[in-house]
């Protein structure tokens, strides 16, 4: 028989991950062909902190060595980025004028990152923070100059300022909102991280609107960003020295290629609960491109739990549902771990328990509603974040644990008869 071709645009973490789920159920299937933008195999996005900190090398986050492609007789397009999806003739156009043939196509372009539109964006100098590119753009900027500025007090900005701090950078913050990790932590939480990082050497300047990037005009630096121009919380311009900008305010799914193919999008690349576009059921996407309900989701796990689903269908088994995903977040942020899930805010209708020590640096809350955990925001210590994101999951009633439920699972297992 002959076989299908299988095409994947796109070579992350969610998407090669569907691969290996549809390889383990039909090997035999298809001629797969690979698509990346970048000039590597792989790898492991979530530890460019690491490497950007001088904790691990490129070559060890690599999740998918080229040995591996070859072992699955996979065709390997590496540095070549998709221009054109023909869906009359079916097939990819890649900017070098390769092409590639699909009886399947899986679109995992990923998410691009959110660059402001002020003034001097284009200098040198100015990063966004995505790839082994970027990662490395900082850490050569690192060993030659002194003064960073992170825009973006999220977890991408955090690290990225926590990296450039530990290559001996003096660094600066600057985030819009007036708490860091807002989406993450509560005000209480979010205030001990920045105590915390403060401590370690990070200055922030907080509920700032970045107003340009200034470059230098004349010298060997002209062309090259010198300072960011900022309006403080109060309206005041500030003006910070900056010999490095990353910018990490945020990223958008990356569907221009998907648009231009005339696949519906909204926040993503419209699939259904098969990880198939609405619009051709012989496109699917996975990952930060795909808009599920409504939804794309950024964190690993959901992703892969998409690959699993996508990968039964591409395997003509089509059995799996993909129904959403609850999602919590565990962080690790410049060693300090952190937890959260469900509405952590709290709000009308609900009750708080908390526990607080600044001693030990440790910080709980848990967000009741009825007899029920409805949310969850650790800050020290996350080594219960698992069964209270089980509990929340569940909704199952915690009138019988609640008094225990602050002291963990071990503490509510003593209590259970």
């Amino acid at each position: 028989m002959k076989k299908l071709k299988l095409v994947m645009v796109g070579n992350g973490m969610a998407g090669v991950r569907t691969l290996e789920e549809m390889l383990k159920l039909a090997p035999e299937l298809y001629d797969v062909t690979v698509f990346g933008a970048e000039p590597h195999p792989n790898y492991n996005r979530i530890l460019l902190s690491p490497v950007l900190a001088g904790e691990q090398t490129m070559d060890e986050i690599i999740l998918n060595p080229l040995s591996w492609y070859d072992a699955h007789g996979i065709t390997l397009h590496l540095g070549r980025p998709v221009t054109r999806i023909d869906r009359v003739r079916r097939q990819v156009v890649a900017a070098d004028g390769t092409t590639a043939p699909y009886d399947r196509l899986l679109i995992a372009t990923g998410s691009m990152p959110f660059v402001p539109p002020v003034p001097g964006k284009d200098l040198a100098g100015v990063l966004a923070y995505r790839d082994i590119a970027d990662t490395q753009a900082m850490i050569d900027a690192a060993a030659r100059y002194r003064h960073a500025v992170v825009i973006g007090g999220g977890l991408l900005g955090l690290e990225a300022a926590n990296g450039l701090m530990q290559r001996g950078m003096q660094v600066t913050v600057v985030h819009l909102s007036d708490t860091l990790l807002e989406r993450q932590l509560d005000r209480s939480a979010s205030a001990l991280l920045r105590q915390s990082l403060a401590e370690r050497g990070l200055q922030f300047v907080l509920g700032a609107r970045t107003q340009a990037l200034l470059g230098h005009e004349d010298g060997p630096s002209a062309g090259r960003v010198r300072a960011v121009q900022l309006s403080d919380s109060a309206g005041r311009p500030v003006e910070l020295p900056a010999d490095l900008v990353v910018v990490a305010a945020g990223v958008r799914p990356n569907t221009a290629l998907a648009e231009a193919a005339g696949l519906l999008c909204n926040r993503g690349i419209v699939v259904t609960d098969t990880l198939q576009s609405v619009t051709d059921p012989r496109i699917y996407a996975v990952g930060e491109c795909a808009a599920h309900r409504g939804i794309a989701y950024g964190l690993v796990a959901p992703l892969f739990e998409q690959g699993k689903v996508c990968a039964t269908h591409l395997a003509q088994m089509g059995i799996g549902r993909y129904l959403g995903s609850s999602v919590s977040t565990k962080l690790k942020v410049t060693g300090i771990d952190l937890f959260s899930a469900g509405n952590f805010s709290g709000g009308p209708g609900t009750e708080e328990i908390t526990l607080s020590d600044p001693h030990t640096g440790v910080y709980k809350k848990l967000v009741i509603q009825g007899d029920r955990l409805v949310g969850a925001c650790l800050y020290g210590d996350t080594v219960d974040g698992s069964w209270y994101f089980q509990l929340l999951r569940e909704g199952r009633t915690i009138a019988d644990i609640r008094d225990q439920l602050m002291f963990g699972e071990a503490a509510a297992g003593l209590a259970q008869p």
